[in-house]
This record gives structure tokens, C-alpha cells and sequence, in this order.
């Protein structure tokens, strides 16, 4: 318990110094801090409260969820592959290989989730959890231990049924460009007749 404390406390200093950060965000922040006199901190806990009793109980929290769960990712991911930073890239893709399989999940066993009470809450906390800048991030914890040992125990298997599925693929490509040429070829040829 008291290293959940610790961790809180942590957090909360960095949360404290990244709202002191110079950008929009904390100048608006800062202008709100001035007016109300009430700490940036404390606002901005307040509002993730407020964001998430809403995500228990408000209308389109599955929307919200799915928004706060891509929005910041994405922004993130795209500054990262600007950047010539390779561990960057990295955690992002980490956390989108995360994300992607916990959809493929959620879609299966969707009618299950509906029962469970406060999803939308739970599944943005997973999200933030994934892609908060922490030691025990979510996405790395994920990956490293379920979804990477999963992959490279089944690798010969996956590559095995890509490379079947390619092969469809392109024989199925091939067939319609041999009927579509067949097609073409009757239009032709009954078109001159026609004449």
C-alpha cells in the first residue's frame, strides 16, 4: 500500500510539473488558477473525476472512451514517427499492437461486456493505463509478457497461414482479371457484330 502511495505522490509531483510546462493548455489553465485560486493540480483532478463519473453514468461514454483511448495515441504516434527517435516509435507501437488486440477481443466477447457494470470507465482507464509515460505502463507490461511470448511460440504458424492467405489472394486477383479480360474481350467482339 505504500508504494501505490508512492507512486501517487510521484505521479502527482509529475503531473504538477508538466502542468507548469509553457503551452496553451497550462496558460489556460494558469488563467483559470489565477481567477479561481484554486491550484492547476486540483483542476485538473477535478476534471478527470468529472470525466470519469461521466464515463460510468453519462450518454456516449462509449464514445468518449474510445476518443480519450485514440485522440492523444494517435497525436503522440505521429510526433514520434517525426521524430528521429527510435524508442519513441517503439512505445507507440507497442501500444497500438496493444490496443488492436484488446479490440479484437472486445469485438468477440461483446455481448459479455455489456453485463459488466462501469465499461466504459474500466476500458478508458485500461487505455490511459496503456499509455501513460510510467514504469509500469500498461502497453510494455502487455506486450512483453502475453502478446510477444503468444507470437514468437506461434510465428512459423502465423507466417504459415499469411503466406496460404496471400496465395488466395492472388489466385482469387488472377481470376477476376482473367474474367474481367474475358468480359472485355466478348463486349469487343459482340460490340463489332452489332455494327
Amino acid at each position: 500500500m505504500a508504494a501505490v502511495a508512492q507512486h501517487f505522490e510521484a505521479f502527482k509531483t509529475r503531473l504538477d510539473k508538466v502542468l507548469h510546462e509553457k503551452n496553451k493548455v497550462t496558460d489556460f489553465l494558469a488563467k483559470i488558477e489565477q481567477k479561481t485560486g484554486v491550484r492547476r493540480l486540483y483542476i485538473v483532478i477535478a476534471l478527470v473525476a468529472l470525466l470519469a463519473v461521466y464515463l460510468m453514468i453519462g450518454y456516449g461514454a462509449d464514445f468518449l472512451c474510445n476518443f480519450i483511448g485514440f485522440l492523444y495515441p494517435a497525436y503522440a504516434s505521429v510526433k514520434a514517427i517525426e521524430s528521429h527517435d527510435k524508442e519513441d516509435d517503439t512505445k507507440w507501437l507497442t501500444y497500438w499492437v496493444v490496443y488492436s488486440v484488446f479490440s479484437l477481443l472486445e469485438f468477440f466477447f461483446d455481448i459479455f461486456l455489456f453485463w459488466i457494470p462501469f465499461y466504459w470507465f474500466l476500458k478508458c482507464a485500461f487505455l490511459v493505463w496503456c499509455f501513460l509515460p510510467i514504469p509500469w505502463n500498461g502497453s510494455h507490461l502487455i506486450y512483453y509478457r502475453f502478446i510477444r511470448p503468444f507470437i514468437l511460440r506461434h510465428k512459423d504458424k502465423i507466417d504459415a497461414a499469411l503466406d496460404e492467405a496471400s496465395n488466395v489472394v492472388n489466385e482469387a486477383r488472377e481470376l477476376a482479371e482473367d474474367a474481367i479480360a474475358d468480359e472485355v474481350t466478348r463486349r469487343a467482339r459482340d460490340g463489332f457484330k452489332s455494327d
